[in-house]
């Protein structure tokens, strides 16, 4: 055992677990063999891990957690320092940022095949899983850890506890809901604080410097995840801040190819690449039309992840933008999300929202069936109008 990796475990796993559980804490099928978690910087992957080490399930002997970016592990054989845990009687493997390791796949895949080793991996969004673990990904269960829905921010600032409710709930039944969690909150009191800085759980360790983290994790996702991730030259780099620094106070409208490649001073060809990047580094959503069940491949609408991004890469946000960027957020962890050229956003080829501000009217999605309004600024809604913040309650 490489003693500064031993050092490191001993040290994550004597600090004490945060009380507070993401959602998909509780969708882990924990009795899996191999286990991934993909998702954005700073989403609280790791502190899952954590939670799982300290559950009681095993020792703390039994555990190794291995920080697969730390400098002491370039070049290292991870399955070798595997292989020597599990021989001195080890049985959970935590590796976090498993996308810093060079073929990792052949290592899990060993370590899966010669040990008999709980694996509990964490890497970036923008790992291919199904391409990089190849006839593993059949016998691993991965599941993607999407930023703090707004229900989650208010249990984490423990201002209020409540169950998430599904689509079908809100659009049919937001009245009653609403009423349900006013009694106890007022929504619209923190809900821009949700749009400024509630998107990550490091919040917790300070506001004032949240700006600053976030775009340490910009940065970090592109010029160390991004660019290891797709080989991306340094160089080329300052394209992909470039279109997020765009996009951040574009209104979005449908996407203008050329303005758009001009303004990133690349081809569209090589724009779309990294678009398509970006979007798998949780750092964009690429919004295409659908036709039926076929998704027309040209892009609509480009967003920024999440509106928390606005904050800390442009000047001026466009209100219409963090919106949007919200709605998109919260909707696409459990439901395909597509443009709509009547309504804002088609929803599972079902519903049609379209977002805005108070003085928004139904015109635009007149005689739609299951069209709805996605209204901000406003405690609580009746018919098809919804308050926009309640979409904030989906997970």
């Amino acid at each position: 055992m490489i003693p500064i990796v031993s050092k490191l475990s001993k040290r994550f796993l004597s600090g004490k677990p945060s009380a507070f559980k993401r959602f998909l804490y509780e969708k882990i099928d924990f009795s899996a063999k191999i286990i991934g978690i993909v998702g954005g910087r700073g989403s609280g992957k790791t502190t899952l891990m954590h939670q799982y080490a300290k559950s009681g399930r095993y020792k703390p002997s039994q555990i190794l957690y291995i920080s697969c970016d730390h400098p002491a592990l370039i070049d290292r054989d991870i399955y070798q320092i595997a292989d020597d845990f599990y021989t001195h009687g080890g049985k959970l493997l935590l590796l976090d940022e498993i996308h810093k390791v060079k073929d990792f796949s052949a290592h899990i895949k060993a370590i899966h095949d010669f040990t008999d080793l709980q694996v509990l991996f964490s890497g970036s969004s923008a790992m291919n899983i199904t391409h990089e673990i190849g006839d593993l990904s059949r016998r691993a269960l991965v599941y993607t850890m999407p930023v703090l829905s707004f229900r989650e921010f208010l249990a984490l600032k423990n201002i209020a506890h409540f169950r998430a409710y599904t689509l079908e709930e809100i659009v049919t039944a937001h009245e009653d809901i609403v009423i349900e969690i006013i009694s106890d909150v007022k929504p619209l009191e923190h809900f821009g604080d949700y749009l400024e800085y509630g998107a990550y759980p490091f919040f917790k360790e300070g506001i004032g410097s949240y700006g600053d983290r976030l775009l340490e994790v910009v940065n970090t996702t592109i010029d160390s995840d991004l660019a290891s991730i797709f080989n991306i030259s340094h160089e080329k780099l300052d394209a992909l801040k470039k279109v997020l620094y765009m996009l951040c106070s574009t209104t979005p409208y449908e996407v203008n190819k050329s303005k758009l490649s001009a303004s990133a001073g690349v081809s569209w060809s090589t724009l779309s690449k990294y678009l398509d990047y970006m979007q798998k580094g949780s750092l964009l959503h690429i919004l295409r039309g659908s036709k039926g069940h076929k998704t027309v491949q040209a892009p609509n609408k480009i967003l920024l992840n999440n509106p928390n991004l606005f904050a800390v890469l442009c000047a001026r946000a466009d209100i219409g933008a963090i919106r949007e960027s919200f709605l998109v957020s919260q909707l696409l962890t459990d439901h395909q999300v597509h443009y709509h050229n009547r309504g804002d956003f088609l929803v599972d080829e079902n519903i049609v929202l379209e977002v805005g501000g108070k003085s928004k009217d139904a015109g635009q999605i007149a005689g739609l069936k299951n069209a709805y309004l996605a209204i901000d600024d406003i405690e609580s809604g009746h018919d098809r109008t919804i308050p926009l913040w309640l979409f904030g309650f989906l997970y």
